[in-house]
């Protein structure tokens, strides 16, 4: 537990760092992270990957809109859905923070070896567990996200 949190603290700080110049905190780097992974996914989609409560959401979505690093507009089919994507502004931002820790994460994987790198990933695909690999998965296949427990993840996140 002590590696853990050492290390997802250390790795974290150059990008806090950069956050805290803006006047933003890690809650709107999780938010600029995953929509820049998939721009116009809806608010719920949002929710289930964070596993927040909609008020949380909202605060931050609100103060990420007021910096123009984040817009919402209506849905196609749908106009009672939200999609959110990153402005111009966002997606800079998103792409210098990701940059930074792509950075550090390729020092350690060179440091570490290919042997170590696999067996990182599959401790942390063990630790997130089957609902959040289900997301994960979907998510970089550029899937649809899966309805299904979407509020459970939303209600554990809620209830943490």
């Amino acid at each position: 537990m002590d590696l853990m949190f050492f290390a997802h603290s250390r790795h974290l700080r150059r990008a806090d760092d950069e956050l805290a110049r803006v006047g933003l905190g890690r809650a709107h780097h999780r938010v600029l992270y995953f929509v820049a992974r998939k721009p116009d996914m809806t608010v719920g989609e949002l929710l289930t990957i964070l596993a927040i409560a909609k008020q949380s959401l909202a605060r931050v979505a609100r103060e990420l809109t007021e910096k123009g690093l984040l817009t919402q507009r209506p849905g196609v089919r749908d106009r009672r859905q939200r999609l959110i994507a990153l402005t111009p502004a966002g997606e800079a931002l998103e792409r210098e923070l990701f940059t930074l820790l792509r950075s550090n994460m390729a020092d350690a994987y060179a440091a570490s070896g290919g042997t170590a790198v696999t067996g990182f990933w599959t401790v942390m695909q063990n630790l997130m567990g089957e609902e959040a690999r289900l997301l994960f998965s979907a998510l970089h296949r550029n899937d649809p996200l899966p309805a299904t427990g979407a509020r459970s993840v939303a209600r554990a996140g809620a209830d943490a």
